[in-house]
């Protein structure tokens, strides 16, 4: 700043390098003001606010995590949605199955009529197969049990959260013949390996025979134990999709909170810095007067050499 006497001299204007000072600094805030309205935030570089900048940072990256765990959380409910359709279509053939053994149970059919009813049941039965075989989502077979093997259950971990710890697991039960009539064999109605590991129903004995009434009455049995394992198995499902739905909400509430925090830390206020901006023009103009008037100050030292 300018002390008394300093515009007596000429080598060092002394007002001039205070206003040079001064123009530069509205200049660099005026520069920083405009960042702020450009990009929309109040925070640009570390060095704006480096405490705000490293919260924000950790804000932005749980938001980050949290939306991919939302999109995880909808891939999970798409993989239980495939599973729970296949197991409405092995419900419906054993359905099926009931209503063709209740027929069959009856005395009033003969043998060749209840041979007719066997091969279509042991058909229901391939199919349910089928069914188990086709039920894969992104080249995991999720109805034939742990790592392929037709026995056992898949278990499928689900990240649903941003931590470590945020896991949900899915248990899936393997389903075909075997594993649903494993207490079939009644008289003449057998569970054999003619299907493979995943086994067949047959109806008939070896030299021909079709099951009789009593054997269909001993089936239905079998088939309502078939019946309540798949309820259990969609019970089952239907809780992990629910738990699915809370993670769901809980993770969209939890995104909107962080990023209203973050929002907080470095968003601009656009009014707020638009005035700013009409106050830092003013000075910037009053401050190159200031400059030039300062510049012109040495002249008047020529007075004293008149």
């Amino acid at each position: 700043m300018a002390s008394f006497g300093d515009l007596n001299r000429v080598n060092t204007n002394i007002q001039s390098l205070d206003s040079q000072l001064s123009l530069n600094r509205i200049n660099r805030d005026l520069s920083d003001n405009q960042l702020k309205l450009s990009t929309g935030l109040r925070i640009n570089r570390a060095e704006d606010d480096a405490a705000g900048y490293s919260i924000a940072t950790k804000l932005n990256s749980r938001v980050a995590g949290l939306e991919q765990a939302m999109q995880n959380v909808g891939d999970a409910k798409s993989v239980l949605d495939i599973a729970e359709s296949s197991f409405d279509t092995v419900m419906d053939n054993l359905i099926e199955m009931k209503s063709l053994s209740t027929q069959a149970a009856n005395d009033t059919l003969g043998e060749e009529e209840r041979g007719y009813i066997g091969a279509q049941i042991s058909k229901l039965a391939e199919d349910i197969n089928d069914v188990a075989d086709q039920t894969v989502f992104q080249d995991t077979a999720l109805l034939n049990g742990e790592d392929g093997t037709l026995t056992g259950t898949l278990t499928l971990t689900f990240q649903v959260g941003e931590r470590a710890s945020d896991t949900l697991d899915a248990s899936l039960d393997s389903v075909n013949v075997s594993e649903l009539f494993t207490g079939a064999g009644t008289g003449n109605i057998s569970l054999s390996t003619a299907g493979g590991a995943q086994g067949a129903l047959s109806f008939e004995t070896t030299n021909g025979t079709a099951a009789s009434a009593g054997d269909f009455r001993g089936f239905l049995s079998s088939v309502d134990d078939a019946i309540g394992s798949m309820n259990d198995r969609v019970n089952e499902i239907g809780m992990t999709q629910s738990s699915l739905s809370i993670r769901e909400v809980t993770l969209s509430q939890s995104i909107s909170a962080n990023s209203s925090a973050s929002s907080r830390i470095m968003d601009a206020d656009f009014a707020k810095e638009q005035s700013e901006s009409v106050r830092l023009q003013i000075l910037q103009q009053t401050a190159t007067s200031a400059l030039a008037q300062a510049n012109n100050g040495p002249q008047s030292v020529l007075g004293f050499l008149g």
